[in-house]
Formats: C-alpha cells, structure tokens, sequence
C-alpha cells in the first residue's frame, strides 16, 4: 500500500500547520518552509499557488495521495450540495479518521497504522483499509485479541478527555473500546482551518 512517508515534522513546516503534537515543538523553533534557500523564496504567493497550498496541506492533514485525494474531490462534485463540504465530509467518514475523532490515537499517521495492523472491526468484521468509508449505525471495536496488548491496555491514558471522544456524529468508549457512528459530520465538526473552497477552485482550472 502505497503512502508518504516523509517526515511528519517537515511536511508541517511546509503547510504551516503542525500535523502531529512532536511539530508544534519544532515550529516554535523553525518557522517558515524547510530548505537551505527557503528564505529566498519568500513573496506574495500567486492565487494558484494559494490554491495548490490549500489542497496539499489538507491533503497532508488527511494522509492522502494525491490519487486518492483528487478522486475523493470528484466525487465530492458528483453529490449535492457544496463540492468543497461534500469533500471535508468524505474524509472525515474514512476509518482512519473516525479512530483519531475518537481519541484513540493521537495523530491520524497513528491511527492509520492501528487500523493497517488489523486491530480493530466493523460490524463484527476484521478490517484493515483505512480509507474504508463509515455510515451511520456503524460499530468499530478494538479487536479482542488486541485489547490485551499494551498500546489499548493503557488507552484510558490516550483518551484523557472524555468530552473529546462524544461528538456530534459519533460516540466512543475508551472502556469497551468501541466507537459508534450516530450521524454525518458537519462542515463545523470538521478542521476548522481549511478554505475547502480554494481546493474547489484548484481542481476546477
């Protein structure tokens, strides 16, 4: 299976935003792009290059290629309503997400190795594709098997907040380590920091 692996930290100094906890350390030291000459870079940046920003850092934020990105924005044109919500709200509803919504990984890297490894099930079945898409009344589960290892023995730990992990659309419990799928994400319920509507416009030229 194919993905970007490269480093986290760097991917973040790049978009400007700290796509995992470790970045934020890094970003209050480095600020600006990474790159011997990135300062001789710098300048107002083109509306195409606002655009394409835009689309790479949501990208990044959601773990995607740019395959699977550009595919999920075509679909994202085919549904009613707005392109640009329609695109946030098929993300959101990936596996992988749901389990970094519910608090039980930290990162959503980590939560798409967690579901890759096998550890959880949908409706009583293994699963292990991250990008498999949830529906409302679904049920994922920490498999019983890897309850007893030491990653989700101490998951009450990773999930400290337990407000965190009930939200509009879905409801978790760190406990039974199970996650239910109550509704559809909204635009509100997803990142706040994204102008959905420049990704539109790029793929739009």
């Amino acid at each position: 299976m194919a993905r970007d692996r490269s480093p986290i930290v760097k991917q973040s100094r790049r978009e400007g935003v700290a796509l995992a906890p470790k970045a934020n350390k890094v970003m209050v030291r480095k600020s600006g792009i990474p790159g011997q000459h990135a300062h001789g870079r710098a300048g107002k940046p083109s509306l195409y290059l606002t655009q394409l920003r835009e689309k790479q850092k949501v990208r990044r934020m959601y773990g995607l290629l740019e395959k699977q990105f550009s595919n999920l924005m075509k679909e994202a044109d085919k549904m009613s309503g707005l392109s640009g919500e329609n695109l946030l709200k098929l993300l959101e509803l990936r596996l992988d997400n749901v389990v970094y919504r519910a608090g039980f990984a930290n990162t959503r890297r980590a939560s798409r190795q967690l579901v890759s490894h096998g550890h959880f099930t949908l409706n009583g079945r293994r699963v292990d594709i991250p990008s498999i898409r949830v529906k409302v009344s679904d049920e994922i589960e920490v498999r019983p098997k890897s309850k007893t290892s030491g990653y989700f023995k101490g998951l009450g730990e990773i999930v400290k907040d337990a407000a965190a992990v009930n939200i509009g659309w879905l409801k978790a419990d760190p406990k039974k380590m199970t996650i239910k799928i109550t509704g559809t994400p909204t635009r509100e319920e997803a990142e706040q920091d994204i102008n959905e509507q420049l990704i539109v416009e790029y793929y739009s030229r």
